[in-house]
């Protein structure tokens, strides 16, 4: 009797080994359970943005600008006072008048550039809230008269240049009669001292006590060492138009230290 029991549970052991060997063998060749093999694909990896080459020569990333730069560049490109910029490239010419005298420059370590300094019809005034300036005598009946300024750009830098230079002109409007308007007269690429910059002309429009009248204007932007570009403007009213000239000597003679 004992020799048929161990025989029976033999044979149950044997059976319930062959199922559970079947049952891993199955489980193996399921399709869907065996370990997914690592994709072949390499990642992509994050290269530095390829340099490019800016219509003012300098070399600019390729990066897309930060939100604020863009933000500030769109208002300031659907601002129905200034239009947009020439798209080539043009230059500044001769003004009207004779330059007054220069005796020397003034160097602004502040900006890392220097300017003309005028004699006669030209004075120092306080810099502030720029970094150098100097004025022309006032106007009888009015507030408004020739200023020549310099200063780090006092607006959000842009990837080009010419695009900071734009944003700048928009600024000078500040520095003008209320409601004025401008027209382009110059818009090129410089060189100073081996150091690359935007050069933009414009003529100012602008209504006082009824009277239409106009202002030449120009600023320069460089790009210094180690600072922010630096912005040199100069503006003169049609009452002082004697002085115009000095617009195209200061455009020439501006140094950067």
């Amino acid at each position: 009797m004992r020799l048929v029991y161990r025989t029976v549970a033999g044979v149950v052991v044997v059976g319930l080994v062959g199922m559970l060997v079947a049952a891993v063998v199955a489980t193996r060749q399921e399709p869907g359970t065996r370990p997914a093999l690592a994709d072949a694909t390499p990642t992509p990896t994050l290269a530095p943005p390829s340099p490019t080459h800016s219509s003012s020569g300098a070399v600019v990333a390729s990066a897309p600008p930060s939100p604020t730069a863009t933000t500030a560049l769109t208002t300031a490109q659907d601002d129905p006072r200034l239009p947009e910029l020439p798209g080539g490239d043009l230059e500044l010419a001769a003004l009207a008048g004779r330059s007054a005298p220069v005796r020397g420059a003034i160097k602004d370590t502040r900006s890392g550039v220097a300017v003309p300094r005028f004699s006669k019809e030209w004075a120092l005034a306080k810099a502030s809230p720029f970094a150098s300036r100097q004025m022309l005598g006032r106007i009888k009946g009015s507030a408004y008269r020739g200023m020549l300024v310099s200063c780090p750009v006092p607006i959000e830098v842009q990837d080009t240049l010419r695009d900071t230079a734009f944003l700048a002109a928009r600024w000078t409007l500040n520095h003008h009669p209320a409601g004025a308007t401008l027209n382009w007269t110059a818009s090129q690429p410089i060189t100073v001292d081996d150091r690359s910059g935007w050069l933009l002309g414009y003529q100012v429009n602008y209504t006082i006590k009824g009277e239409k009248r106009r202002s030449m204007a120009a600023l320069a932007l460089l790009d210094v060492p180690e600072s922010k570009p630096a912005l040199v403007f100069i503006t003169v009213p049609d009452a002082q138009k004697k002085r115009w000239r000095d617009i195209n000597t200061v455009m020439s003679r501006i140094k950067v230290l």
